[in-house]
């Protein structure tokens, strides 16, 4: 291919796999290294297929050599020291290295909606998303400071065929067949941002290779923003469910029967979410998101029931769905 090169590091998962789809259709010449697995999500033809552990620098640097990219992509830099370490690697190596970053980042709760890159960024909550900001503070120092070519972007719930946004996924589903009720947490009114992975890859890929994106952050979102309640609807309409029993629980109780769900919850889902996509429009104008969740989510039941050996239901989860229903149910 003559466009762009690009490599992607990971490629495999909801939202790369859909971004390597994407850049490919492009034109962009992509180059894919991971652990050799993609988790059901084939590797489009025309693809270089590269297998290493991003954690062994060594493996990393026998498998590129003296490879240089127009465009590096980590999909699975999670702290500094990942970070750092591509830093180190990476500079000289390409024109622009791009962070994936997560919207929940921004300040938890929110003081003002949609929000926006100028949104603070600050969550007392959930680990994951304060290594986040630690990360992208980080490489903004490289930038100032060596001029490192960052681009951040900022995804928020973003799911492909594979994924339900219920805690538990299938388990979600199956409890709403058997007539028992799910958790939704608080009053089921707070706004939560959807994206499909294949809208998000269009909005994406348009950042990659653009000097105005250097030493910039991005927020790419879809523009509807359901509510739970709303969400919890349209899951049980595409999986044949008339009769949708929800039972309202607050965050802080689900918190303290589980520490990593209630993490997700106050840190995250618990807290209206609506975003403006401007800034990223303002370089990728013909980014239109163009999958509803009522369409979205057709695909994921419909997903399920031909892979009937991944509705797998967490006995554990649901188990204390159990007690956290019998406890607040009205």
């Amino acid at each position: 291919m003559s466009g762009p090169s690009v490599l992607f590091i990971g490629g495999s998962g909801v939202i790369s796999a859909a971004c390597v789809r994407e850049a490919v259709e492009q034109g962009l010449d992509v180059t894919v290294l991971n652990r050799g697995t993609t988790g059901g999500r084939p590797i489009p033809e025309g693809v270089t297929r590269l297998q290493a552990d991003v954690s062994d620098r060594s493996a990393l640097a026998d498998a590129l050599g003296d490879r240089r990219f127009d465009v590096v992509v980590n999909w699975v830099a999670f702290t500094p020291d990942q970070v750092q370490a591509d830093i180190d690697f990476f500079a000289g190596r390409t024109r622009q290295y791009v962070f994936i970053s997560s919207a929940s980042a921004y300040q938890t709760p929110a003081t003002h909606l949609p929000i926006t890159e100028s949104t603070p960024l600050k969550n007392p909550y959930w680990q994951y998303s304060r290594d986040k900001i630690a990360c992208e503070e980080l490489l903004m120092e490289a930038y100032r400071e060596q001029d490192f070519p960052v681009t951040i972007v900022r995804p928020s719930h973003t799911y492909d065929e594979t994924k339900l946004p219920l805690t538990g996924g299938w388990t979600a589903v199956a409890r709403m067949r058997a007539g028992k009720p799910i958790i939704i947490t608080g009053d089921g009114t707070s706004l939560w941002t959807l994206t499909h992975s294949r809208d998000f890859a269009v909005g994406f890929t348009g950042l990659l290779d653009r000097a105005e994106a250097i030493g910039e952050a991005f927020t790419i979102t879809s523009d509807e923003a359901p509510t739970w309640n709303a969400i919890a609807q349209e899951i049980a309409a595409a999986a044949g469910v008339d009769d949708l029993r929800i039972v309202h629980v607050p965050a802080d109780a689900i918190a303290a029967a589980d520490a990593e769900w209630g993490a997700a919850l106050l840190g995250d889902k618990a807290n209206s979410s609506v975003f403006d996509n401007s800034k990223v429009r303002s370089l990728v104008p013909w980014y239109r998101p163009r999958t509803p969740y009522r369409q979205g989510v057709r695909e994921v039941i419909a997903w399920y029931e031909a892979h009937p050996e991944e509705q797998v239901v967490d006995e554990r989860l649901d188990g204390l769905m159990d007690e956290l229903a019998a406890r607040w149910e009205v």
